[in-house]
């Protein structure tokens, strides 16, 4: 009876803190700048450089304009995705907010138990950026169906694994910073942060073979760039592989080394395997570090 009291307790708690992220539009809002911005920057710029990008490899050869169409527009969604499952889990967090409005002390004194309030945030934290994100993809799938459509079955399911562990990497991550943090300037600052800076180290606004050697082997230790290039190959694998119809081999190896859909660790070819494990142990790591912390806190107000 206990437990089916704390469920409850869980239940009721994560649909208050999911209702109270998408009632403030402000913070709604914010958590939509990283997407609304590569978004401008494709329309504005992106589009036709990554298009003289691919005419460059492809050196004069005939391509269908509906596949060029369709890896660009991949390219954009991947890198909206990437970004946004991070980005929005940091302004979707409601740990913070209940500090800063001392809503955390009505909690300390209620018979909740802290551990059912912290598991609270983090689910609620979690299912408002898949909410989020997945709309963000069906908006990706819409305008890939009017371009260009080639994403199989089982890309498809590539992706949505994907959408849910970068989101729980996020969320997890976002909640440890917040476990210290009671501060609406640090709050701002933090989210400011991350969604200025994540796309770039993340290799979602540029490809990775772009940037300085220094900076390839500093992104290449980032689990962010593993979820950036998996999304890539969800949304790219199809292309390229109609792509190989009509092209040489080599410039459609080309075209997927460029645009980060094959990534290598200190000249070492990564699996897509390989890209989900490594996604997948630091979210379990970051999962651990979250359990130790919150324990270590428990046993010194027990003190």
């Amino acid at each position: 009876m206990n437990k089916q009291s704390e469920f409850r307790k869980l239940t009721y708690l994560t649909d208050r803190n999911i209702k109270l992220y998408f009632k403030d539009k402000m913070t709604f809002l914010v958590s939509l700048i990283t997407p609304l911005i590569l978004l401008v920057l494709f329309i504005v710029f992106l589009q036709s450089a990554y298009e003289d990008s691919i005419f460059s490899i492809i050196n004069g050869f005939e391509l269908d304009q509906k596949l060029i169409d369709a890896f660009t527009g991949g390219w954009l969604f991947s890198s909206v995705l990437a970004t946004s499952c991070i980005t929005v889990s940091f302004c979707s967090g409601m740990m913070v907010i209940d500090k800063i409005n001392k809503a955390n002390i009505d909690f300390m004194v209620s018979p909740v138990k802290k551990s059912t309030l912290q598991l609270s945030y983090v689910l609620s934290n979690l299912f408002s950026t898949l909410i989020v994100v997945f709309v963000l993809l069906a908006i990706g799938l819409i305008y890939l169906a009017c371009v260009g459509f080639y994403i199989t079955f089982v890309d498809f399911l590539l992706i949505v694994f994907n959408i849910i562990i970068t989101s729980l990497f996020g969320t997890v991550l976002a909640n440890i910073i917040w476990t210290f943090t009671s501060s609406q300037g640090v709050v701002s600052g933090v989210c400011t942060l991350v969604s200025a800076l994540y796309g770039f180290i993340c290799g979602a606004y540029m490809p990775i073979n772009t940037m300085g050697e220094g900076m390839q082997h500093f992104v290449s230790l980032l689990p962010g760039t593993y979820a950036t290039v998996l999304f890539r190959q969800g949304f790219l694998n199809g292309v390229l592989n109609e792509m190989n119809k009509t092209l040489p081999n080599e410039m459609v190896e080309g075209i997927a080394s460029g645009f980060d859909v094959k990534m290598s660790f200190f000249g070492h070819d990564v699996s897509t395997l390989g890209l989900i494990l490594v996604i997948t142990i630091s979210t379990i790591v970051l999962l651990g570090i979250f359990l130790l912390i919150n324990c270590l806190k428990k046993k010194k107000k027990q003190k």
